[in-house]
């Protein structure tokens, strides 16, 4: 197959990948086309494809993880090969083979590579007959409840529960005592099915405080295989990846290339095609094999701008028969490179997801320095039915410290309104003292917990001044549609004291020939400046700020730096949302109740476990407010449900006698 016969590709995917796969496509003249849901009608994939084909409901069990409705559309639109991207059907071997059954190219592994790494027992077996160290655990088959508990006890706690067929910290759990095993076991196999169609689990003996290092691999169809490099992904919450780097730092060159081979060794031992990554967990200068991802990986981009090497068009180009073109001594490093992901989630709630509409995006500029891969723009709805990453910015340069330095700016640079997101959160990673010295182990994050949620109060403060300026700015211009046209208290260019009504801290401002005095915990704050599509530039007490500002109804939403902070203003229809969070056992976010765990009529303690929920691939247990009795549930299981849905009835039992 020559590369001149691939000229109609299908991305069977969405979102951020789906549109970074048509970018190489476009660059290398094949038509695009792309499949969509319900939910992504008018999503950016769908605008950026030559062709578009719906495939079915929002729910990605009934569209993309459909393989047939997919290979068909696949058929009728003439298309001779298929990305699949990463996540849904990317290491579904039945598909692959079902591509190459209809003569079309599956840009990806050959099937049996795919069944031989897509099991995580298989994948241990050819590792140690290939000689790569492996952690002690149960790979097998046999799934009772009973032995496999069994078999936790021989390896000794704490033990990791993981899907064989999983992956991105879906299905997975942490036992630190035998009495749990049971509950763990079940919520495992629970999330595992829910994501990847089969619950079959395995165990491992968990690694106390080990390093993620992760190496690229790439063959051919002619017996070349070679190594791009490695990737530190240690910073990871709930197992999944939050900030990755390549090269991986405090490597010796010796290891390095250790960890390299190795990494061949397996690819070639299941006759591998394609782009590939082999995870090992490094402890010291000893290296565990994890798992082998038999697609491309999410954090592909810092390899890409450490090597110069688009893994797409390699990618294509495999598929279509043509050999590597470098060989292992062709690959060279260059600087370093730094991914973060950015989400819709709430990292002083628990980082619960979050989905809405996109009311302000605004990024850094692109360069050889800065890459931004997303699929979505302003005014594009983040689903709840999918995983809500928004964008992954990407940064290059020199060396790691300057790279470093070039992701904190870039963080401060993406701003994000209409619902809560995590760049505050990556941008104290970044300047962390210890990450500045070198990758951290994976449990970095969870140890330091709140600490990296605080936010600056400086920051906070200036944040408040600009949301203070930015009403009291919008009153000068407003007219009698106006959200603020029935506030009273202000006149222009008089001394008059305005009340800026914000619902959490109510300010008080007066106005003076070229802006206001705004009073904020006893310390006033002289402001002039304008506001420029959305652009605030701003002098506070004679120093210059720049921020982006976004008014939504009463919402006023300061994107000052890396800190996202929302202001809701005083109307006659404000409710605290202190009032909603406080109701019990309310739905966090829109999702599809799992399993009730308790019977009602059933006497229950305050934290007790009572109902779980599924959102956007991970699971959410809602527990007792109070002690009492669970009298009744609000909704069935399987059935939708929206955020601030009561979920259960529990009585209060202190309250039973007033």
């Amino acid at each position: 197959m020559s590369t001149q016969s691939l000229q109609k590709i299908l991305i069977a995917n969405r979102g951020e990948i789906a549109c970074r796969v048509m970018r190489t496509a476009k660059q290398m003249g094949l038509t695009t086309v792309a499949v969509y849901s319900d939910a992504d009608k008018h999503a950016q994939h769908v605008q950026l494809a030559d062709e578009a084909y719906h495939i079915g409901a929002a729910p990605s069990k009934d569209s993309y993880l459909v393989a047939d409705k997919i290979l068909k559309v696949a058929l009728d639109a003439g298309v001779d090969c298929i990305h699949p991207g990463y996540g849904f059907l990317s290491e579904n071997s039945e598909f692959a083979k079902a591509c190459e059954q209809n003569n079309i190219a599956f840009i990806g592994p050959p099937a049996a590579s795919i069944e031989a790494m897509g099991s995580k027992t298989r994948a241990k077996e050819i590792m140690a007959a290939a000689n790569v160290p492996l952690v002690p655990g149960y790979y097998g088959d046999k799934q009772d409840p009973v032995f496999l508990q069994a078999e936790a006890e021989k390896i000794g706690y704490p033990v990791l529960i993981k899907a064989a067929f999983g992956g991105g910290g879906k299905g997975m759990r942490i036992v630190e005592q035998a009495k749990d095993f049971i509950s763990a076991l079940q919520g495992a196999q629970r999330e595992a099915i829910a994501g990847f169609g089969n619950d079959l689990v395995l165990l491992e003996r968990y690694v106390n405080k080990p390093r993620h290092v992760e190496v690229q691999v790439f063959a051919d169809n002619h017996g070349n295989c070679v190594y791009l490099g490695d990737r530190d992904c240690s910073l990871q919450r709930r197992h999944q990846k939050v900030i990755e780097e390549a090269p991986a730092p405090g490597l010796s060159d010796e290891l390095r290339k250790e960890m390299g081979e190795a990494a061949v060794r397996c690819a070639l031992a299941i006759n591998y095609r394609g782009a590939g990554t082999v995870e090992f967990l490094l402890c010291g200068d000893e290296f565990f094999f994890m798992e082998m991802n038999t697609r491309l990986q999410v954090e592909h981009p810092v390899t890409e701008m450490v090597t110069g090497v688009d893994l797409v068009n390699w990618q294509i180009n495999i598929a279509a028969g043509k050999p590597l073109p470098l060989v292992q001594s062709d690959i060279q490093l260059h600087g370093h490179s730094f991914e973060a992901r950015i989400y819709a989630e709430d990292p002083s709630n628990d980082f619960i997801p979050c989905s809405g509409t996109i009311n302000g995006l605004y990024t850094p500029v692109q360069s050889e320095y800065v890459r931004i891969d997303t699929g979505v723009i302003q005014g594009d709805e983040i689903s709840p039915f999918y995983d809500p990453m928004i964008a992954k910015l990407i940064v290059h340069d020199d060396n790691r410290e300057q790279a470093l330095a070039r992701l904190s700016t870039a963080l401060e640079q993406f701003h994000l309104a209409g619902f809560s997101c995590n760049v505050s959160f990556l941008h104290t990673l970044a300047n962390h003292p210890a990450f500045k010295l070198g990758a951290p182990d994976t449990h970095f994050i969870e140890e330091q917990g709140a600490a990296l949620i605080k936010v600056d109060q400086k920051h906070r403060d200036i944040s408040n001044v600009i949301a203070a300026f930015s009403y009291l700015t919008s009153l000068k211009h407003h007219d009698k549609y106006s959200a603020w046209d029935n506030l009273p208290g202000f006149k222009l260019n008089s001394a008059t004291t305005i009340t800026v009504p914000l619902t959490e801290q109510q300010l008080l401002a007066t106005a003076t020939a070229d802006g206001f005095i705004i009073h904020l915990d006893e310390v006033d704050y002289t402001t002039s400046g304008d506001i420029d599509n959305n652009l605030c530039s701003v002098f506070i007490n004679g120093e210059k700020h720049t921020s982006h500002v976004d008014t939504c109804d009463n919402t006023i939403t300061v994107m000052y730096k890396a800190l996202q902070s929302r202001f809701d203003i005083v109307d006659k229809h404000y409710v605290s949302e202190h009032e909603s969070d406080a109701l019990p056992l309310a739905a966090p976010l829109n999702g599809t109740v799992v399993k009730h765990l308790v019977a009602v009529g059933s006497q229950i303690t305050k934290g007790d476990a009572v109902v779980i929920i599924e959102a956007m691939k991970m699971e959410y247990t809602l527990t007792a407010p109070h002690d009492g009795v669970l009298q009744s549930y609000c909704f069935a299981e399987g059935e939708l449900v929206s955020h601030g849905a009561l979920l259960a009835i529990v009585t209060d039992e202190s309250k039973a006698d007033e």
